[in-house]
């Protein structure tokens, strides 16, 4: 569906323009890796957009929190180098056999009410397995046929920015984006709770009032870096998560 990209984890946000030039340049030079996401959309039964935001992320933090991925499991190394460089995501869609061509790809298979989405290791940027790299980025969206509910009290948020009009897939991938900047801002506590608990959240288009706010009250925020669809720098999402929150007291209070 699209693709998009993240500054990684030392990226000085709110710092010098100097220091930001050279955490970019040095991201830049190192190499470059996308995480991979395929969402399943059969013709006949296509998911609601917000559920597939909604998996999408939970299978961005499946992917960070699995055993694989961390320490000196077998997907470390190029989980590492990923996040060392830029956080690139990319969201493509499959159905019939092309789906269970990739499903049979090692990677993570995260479900919703409807949706299934399906997370890989990063892979080199041009070096994507086959079964993958064929399929469509673009071509396709996905509706809500009745409007979401209001997210349950206590649960992480992920707020999209109302201004914006993006992609199912584009959105898909800054939702993810959202919910790594919240996993890299929380305590190895909060996350073993967070994952425990299914890692429990919601997606949904900010109110237009709040939403100035809520960018700027100290929640992690997600810049994109206008590969695709919209202006370099755009603010597309507010990871609000109830333990970041706390941190933050009223500051963080976009009502």
């Amino acid at each position: 569906m699209t693709s998009t990209d993240l500054a990684g984890p030392g990226d000085p946000t709110g710092a010098a323009a100097d220091a930001a030039r050279r955490a970019d340049t040095d991201r830049d030079a190192a190499p470059q890796y996308v995480l991979p996401l395929v969402v399943r959309i059969e013709r006949a039964a296509p998911p609601a957009r917000t559920d597939a935001l909604e998996t999408a992320a939970r299978a961005v933090l499946t992917l960070l929190s699995d055993e694989r991925a961390t320490g000196d499991g077998e997907w470390a190394a190029a989980v590492n180098d990923w996040q060392d460089a830029r956080i690139r995501k990319v969201v493509r869609r499959a159905r019939g056999a092309e789906w269970r061509r990739a499903a049979a790809l090692p990677g993570r298979t995260v479900h919703g009410a409807d949706a299934e989405v399906r997370v890989f290791p990063p892979v080199p940027l041009d070096g994507w397995p086959k079964d993958l790299a064929r399929l469509q980025v673009s071509g396709t969206d996905l509706d809500d046929p009745r409007a979401p509910e209001p997210p349950a009290p206590g649960s992480p948020v992920l707020w999209l920015n109302p201004e914006l009009d993006m992609s199912a897939g584009k959105a898909m991938a800054q939702a993810g984006h959202g919910a790594q900047l919240a996993w890299w801002d929380l305590t190895t506590a909060e996350r073993t709770a967070w994952r425990a608990a299914g890692f429990p959240l919601a997606v949904r288009s900010a109110p237009p009032h709040r939403w100035e706010r809520l960018s700027r009250g100290g929640l992690p925020v997600v810049r994109d870096a206008g590969f695709t669809e919209i202006a370099p720098g755009s603010c597309t999402v507010v990871a609000d998560h109830p333990a970041l929150r706390a941190r933050l007291g009223p500051a963080a209070d976009g009502r």
